[in-house]
C-alpha cells in the first residue's frame, strides 16, 4: 500500500469557542496538511489511483484543489498543469508556481478554467483532476472523520458537525466518513457565504440549480453549480444537514477571531464554517429547535486555505468595511 500524501491532523479543544457555544467545541486542523488544505486528502488519493502512469495531471482551481494537485504530482514525480481564473490572487500562482506546477490563467470564474482543463485533459493526454466531483476524491475526504472518531475514542461522537461548502466535495467526504463509523445521525452544519452558496440555492430550489455569478469574496466557495451527490444527501431522510448562510462580513470576522484565539490564519471559505460558532448561528440553531439544547461535543473542520497571508487579509478588510 503506498503511503498517503496526507497527514493525520490535530483534533484540537478550542477553549474561546467551547465558552461560546456552552458545549465542547473540537476543532479538525485540516489547514496543517502539506498543501494548506484538507483537498490534499481526495485529491491524493484520486492522484494515486489514476495518476501513477500518467504523462501528467491537468486541474482547474482558485486556490487549494490545484495546490494539492501541484504537490500530489510532485511527490509522484509527474507533472502538474494548473488551470486558474483570473480572480485568484497573484499569491496563489506563486505557490502553485513554487510547488512545481505549470500554471495558466484561463477565464473570469472556476467554470471557464475548468472548461479549459478539460480541454487539455483531451488534447494533451493529460489526467484531468476534478476539484469537488468524484468519487475517490470523497472517498479520500472521508478519512479526516475516521481520524476524528480514533482521537475521540469510542465513548465520544460530536454532537453536529461543522463544515463549509464550495462545491460539495467535503461534505460528501464528510458523510461517507460518518457513514464508516457509525455516526450517520450525527447533524452536519453545512456553512456557504451570501454570493457563493451553490449548495444553499439548490436546497431551496429542491434541485440543483447554478448560480449566476460569484459575488462572495469567499473565491475558494466558488462554485456556480453544487455536485449531484451533495444535492442528493442533503435529500436524504437518513441524514440531518442544514443549509447556512454567512455574510463575507461575518466570514471575515470569524478568521480575526480565529487568528487571535487560536493563532492561525485561514482563508474566507474556512471562516465562513468557522462563523457559525463566532456569529452564534449554533446557539440559534438550538433556540430554534433544529439542534438539541443539550449539543453533544461541536466538531468544526478547519478547512484551511493556501490563498491567504496578511496582505490578503489586510486588502479583504479594506473591501468589506461598510
Amino acid at each position: 500500500m503506498a503511503k498517503h500524501f496526507h497527514l493525520n491532523t490535530p483534533l484540537l479543544e478550542s477553549v474561546g469557542m467551547s465558552k461560546r457555544v456552552g458545549t465542547t467545541v473540537y476543532l479538525k486542523m485540516d489547514n496543517s496538511q502539506p498543501s494548506g488544505s484538507f483537498k490534499i486528502r481526495g485529491i491524493g488519493h484520486l492522484c494515486q489511483q489514476l495518476a501513477r502512469k500518467s504523462k501528467g495531471v491537468v486541474c482547474a482551481s482558485g486556490g487549494n484543489a490545484g495546490m494539492a494537485a501541484a504537490y500530489a504530482a510532485r511527490q509522484m514525480g509527474v507533472p502538474a498543469t494548473i488551470v486558474v481564473p483570473s480572480s485568484s490572487p497573484p499569491l496563489v500562482v506563486q505557490r502553485l508556481q513554487d510547488q512545481g506546477a505549470a500554471v495558466k490563467i484561463t477565464g473570469n470564474v472556476w467554470d471557464e478554467a475548468n472548461a479549459e482543463a478539460l480541454r487539455l485533459a483531451e488534447t494533451e493526454g493529460l489526467t484531468y483532476v476534478p476539484p469537488f466531483d468524484h468519487p475517490l476524491l470523497w472517498q479520500g475526504h472521508s478519512s479526516m472523520i475516521t481520524e476524528v472518531a480514533a482521537s475521540l475514542g469510542p465513548s465520544v461522537r460530536p454532537g453536529a458537525v461543522v463544515v463549509s461548502v464550495g462545491g460539495g466535495g467535503l461534505l460528501c467526504g464528510v458523510v461517507q466518513g460518518l457513514k464508516d463509523v457509525g455516526w450517520m445521525d450525527v447533524p452536519i452544519i453545512a456553512m456557504e457565504t451570501v454570493g457563493a452558496n451553490c449548495f444553499n440555492a439548490a436546497v431551496k430550489a429542491g434541485k440543483v440549480v447554478t448560480l449566476d455569478d460569484i459575488t462572495s469574496e469567499a473565491k475558494c466557495l466558488g462554485a456556480k453549480t453544487v455536485c449531484k451527490k451533495a444535492f442528493e444527501y442533503s435529500q436524504c431522510s437518513e441524514l440531518t444537514i442544514i443549509s447556512e448562510l454567512v455574510t463575507d462580513q461575518q466570514a471575515l470576522q470569524a478568521i480575526e477571531t480565529f487568528l487571535d484565539e487560536e493563532r492561525v490564519l485561514v482563508e474566507m471559505a474556512c471562516g465562513a464554517g468557522l462563523a457559525a460558532v463566532y456569529s452564534g448561528l449554533v446557539r440559534r440553531l438550538q433556540d430554534d429547535g433544529r439542534l438539541p439544547t443539550l449539543l453533544g461535543p461541536l466538531l468544526v473542520v478547519v478547512c484551511g486555505g493556501s490563498s491567504v497571508d496578511m496582505k490578503e487579509l489586510t486588502s479583504l478588510k479594506h473591501k468589506l468595511q461598510t
